[in-house]
């Protein structure tokens, strides 16, 4: 490939750190041995960022190594943005530790030394790592099956076991940074040992670098456990951990964004039901849950019968539609639930309330025909679009996730149910990419991502074609020719878990909610106690008006009260004196410190009437 590189032109040759063949990203150093689709890869590529952070990746093992040469090294992946590397350490490592390494990591990179690859059989790649001491790596390498070759990477005096492809030399790694240390189970499981699992990130660019740090510097600020603390909308406590305590401002935005959901289910033809929260063993086993999905799920026993906590809706949805004989003439029929589900993420998984054990969904599901599956779909992206709008999200990127390896149901189904997930993106006329593999095991999936303010990506809503769940759960209608078939099951969200779509409100708005979703839309100070009485009547009348509003009488100074209030992001204050008391007005100011001056109250109240119907 490098030869390629150089016959093109000596700037690529200095810029290429990878290369594609038949579409498959290789070395520099690979050798093409037939006529063969070929591009070089530089570091403007997204391919080539990839590389770029997993040979990072393996110059921080490096450093690691030369620093603590006790270490023991296991897996080192990249990730959204950037790397981690999982070590064993006797002790653990410290701030000053990762400045140590960061440090090291530059004068590695500087040294511009080669990366070689060799390949070695199975059982002699872990003899050397034996007796190199990395009992870890030694375990990864004899998972492989027997008679398999393994490759190997090489940099200066570390070497590591890598698939690769890796840049050519460590001089091409500059522009990268130590971000964290966290607790990781050896191979993800809680009865293993605990490793320490350093995470960095690494650029093309120093630019981009710094624009990565900056984003992350508001994203801190943004962060929705700060932000939930500072507004005194909810908390995660130990007795319960993975499980939300909504305070009342918190609970007043869920209560907003369960209303407005509703709506949006009476709009689109959804009937609203209820299904229990425990439901028995075999049920699962017929979904396929219990031999797919069984370390996930929180199971009880009672009289010698085992339950499960129901991780999700979809099963008791079908038992609500088989417990009546259903006509073609009836499809589609639409349910919708606000359903509590609970799974049992791992504990190192958790994360405020975006990730959490215990949440409820949006949950909607439509039985149909298989004619009926491309009109269901096309409508439920056109609403769900209308909806990320009203709450402030304009960008969406859309996927489908095809059939996994472990599944239920014939290739046939499948074929069927891709066809229609893509299909109906057509129709909508957006731009999708595949995802293979990445479906449910019971069917495809269509994945709508969100990007927030900083160009974040939140994967959200979902619809999923699913040819399987209702037939193994026995549910059927009766044809036009008065025969019996099975229904299509559409799995739809809209918002998804309630709880991380707050969550995404909040960083995404960074605290400062839009007036039709704040928990306080409204608080009236008054100046001093002369103003009391018309204080309390403003806000009656507003409250009269379905606000919420707050009342603030305090014997404090109102620059106090209003720079309080300002912390606390409210959409507007109305301040109160003599001079409004005896005008029936209010002096109004709105978020970001605009003093909109004195108007009549109704005057106020129909602004504030525009800004909760536009959604603005």
């Amino acid at each position: 490939m490098a030869d390629v590189a150089a016959s093109i032109g000596p700037g690529l040759a200095k810029a290429a750190i990878a290369g594609k063949v038949d579409g498959k990203v290789v070395d520099t150093t690979y050798t093409i041995a037939k006529d063969s689709p070929v591009s070089i890869i530089t570091a403007k590529d997204a391919e080539g960022l990839d590389v770029i952070r997993h040979s990072t990746a393996h110059l921080l093992a490096y450093a690691v190594k030369e620093l603590f040469p006790e270490a023991q090294v296991t897996i080192g992946p990249v990730i959204d943005n950037g790397f981690y590397y999982d070590f064993a350490y006797k002790r653990p490592f410290t701030p000053e530790d990762l400045a140590a390494i960061e440090k090291r990591m530059a004068e590695l990179a500087a040294k511009d030394e080669p990366v070689t690859r060799r390949v070695l059989p199975r059982d002699q790649a872990v003899e050397h790592f034996k007796a190199m001491g990395e009992q870890y790596k030694a375990e990864i390498i004899g998972s492989i099956p027997a008679g398999e070759d393994v490759s190997l990477y090489a940099e200066g005096g570390f070497e590591d076991l890598c698939r690769g492809p890796h840049v050519p030399s460590t001089g091409k790694l500059r522009h990268f940074k130590l971000m964290k240390v966290a607790g990781a189970y050896w191979r993800g499981d809680h009865r293993n040992e605990m490793l320490q699992r350093i995470y960095g990130t690494a650029w093309a660019s120093k630019e981009e670098l710094q624009q990565y740090l900056k984003m992350l510097e508001e994203a801190e600020k943004r962060d929705h456990r700060k932000l939930g603390r500072e507004l005194d909308l909810f908390h995660i406590d130990d007795v319960a951990p993975g499980v939300v305590f909504w305070h009342p401002k918190g609970w007043a935005v869920w209560q907003v964004v369960e209303q407005y959901m509703r709506q949006v289910y009476k709009d689109t033809g959804y009937q609203e039901v209820k299904g229990p929260q425990i439901l028995d063993k075999s049920l699962w086993e017929k979904t396929g849950h219990w031999q797919n999905y069984r370390e996930n799920m929180f199971v009880t026993e009672s009289e010698k019968r085992d339950y499960a906590l129901k991780p999700m809706n979809c099963p008791g949805h079908v038992l609500i539609f088989k417990s009546a004989l259903r006509s073609y003439r009836d499809l589609p029929m639409r349910y919708g639930e606000f359903g509590q589900c609970h799974r049992n993420e791992p504990s190192g998984a958790l994360h405020g309330i975006m990730r959490v054990r215990g949440f409820t969904q949006d949950d909607g599901h439509a039985f149909c025909t298989e004619d009926q599956i491309l009109d269901e779909c096309v409508a439920y992206t056109a609403q769900l679009q209308k909806v990320y709008q009203d709450f402030g999200f304009a960008d969406i990127l859309y996927k489908v996730a095809t059939r996994p390896e472990h599944r239920v149901g014939s290739d046939e189904l499948w074929d069927k149910a891709e066809h229609a997930c893509m299909e109906a993106l057509r129709r909508s006329g957006v731009e999708f990419v595949v995802a293979p593999g990445d479906g449910a095991f019971y069917g495809p999936k269509i994945e709508y991502t969100l990007k927030d303010a900083l160009g974040r990506q939140w994967q959200c809503g979902t619809m999923q074609v699913d040819f399987n769940t209702a037939e193994r759960l026995g549910a059927e209608y009766v044809t036009e020719t008065s025969g019996r078939a099975h229904p299509v099951m559409l799995h739809r969200a809209i918002v998804g878990s309630l709880e991380r779509f707050i969550g995404m409100l909040i960083e995404h708005h960074a605290g400062a909610l839009p007036a039709w979703l704040a928990p306080v839309q409204v608080v009236v100070a008054s100046i001093t106690d002369n103003q009391a009485d018309y204080a309390r009547e403003v806000a009656k009348s507003l409250q009269n008006q379905g606000v919420r509003v707050e009342l603030d009488l305090r014997n404090e100074k109102i620059t106090y009260k209003i720079r309080e209030h300002s912390m606390q992001k409210l959409p507007y204050i109305l301040v109160v004196g003599d001079k409004e008391k005896a005008a029936g007005a209010v002096s109004v100011r709105a978020r970001g410190n605009q003093d909109l001056g004195s108007m009549p109250l109704e005057a106020f109240s129909q602004r504030l009437a525009a800004d909760i119907t536009s959604k603005s």
